[in-house]
């Protein structure tokens, strides 16, 4: 088993929570945390969400969403116990310790109130409720995050 520490400052995707925010994460990072936040919950018997968002034009003449500052945006709006991670530009992959699925709608909604500018899509998962593995959980996010774009935005997508 590999193991890592990071020390902020000396990784330039690991930054910090603003005041009271989540903490912006490379890939790697956000996976590993994902794994483990999930082998501690079933041992403590709590749930973790995934969400994943991405954000488009509105129009074509619209800017363009860039997933670094979409992370700088979404970042303090979430606890200092949340991970946000850019993943496909442009679209941010979160993971949200303690949040049910029933809580997702509410946290995107106000989540969404700084994509105003995009048309946005979200697709959320969350374990134990609907998968029980972290691979799982990135995959059902990012299907439903999918489906959710393909049938037109501005609206997000949880499994049954």
């Amino acid at each position: 088993m590999l193991i890592s520490y990071i020390r902020v400052g000396e990784h330039r995707e690991a930054r910090p929570p603003s005041s009271g925010g989540g903490w912006i994460v490379d890939g790697e990072t956000f996976r590993r945390l994902a794994n483990m936040e999930i082998q501690k919950a079933q041992r403590l018997r709590y749930c973790v969400s995934l969400l994943c968002i991405a954000a488009d034009r509105k129009s074509p003449d619209g800017e363009e969403p860039a997933a670094a500052s979409l992370a700088e945006r979404m970042a303090p709006l979430v606890r200092s116990t949340d991970v946000v991670n850019c993943w496909a530009t442009p679209c941010l992959g979160m993971m949200l310790v303690d949040a049910d699925l029933v809580t997702l709608p509410s946290i995107v909604d106000r989540l969404t109130t700084r994509l105003e500018m995009f048309l946005w899509s979200a697709g959320g998962a969350s374990y134990p409720k609907t998968a029980t593995h972290a691979d799982h959980l990135f995959s059902q996010a990012e299907q439903m995050m999918t489906q959710a774009q393909g049938d037109g935005g501005e609206r997000l997508y949880l499994p049954t």
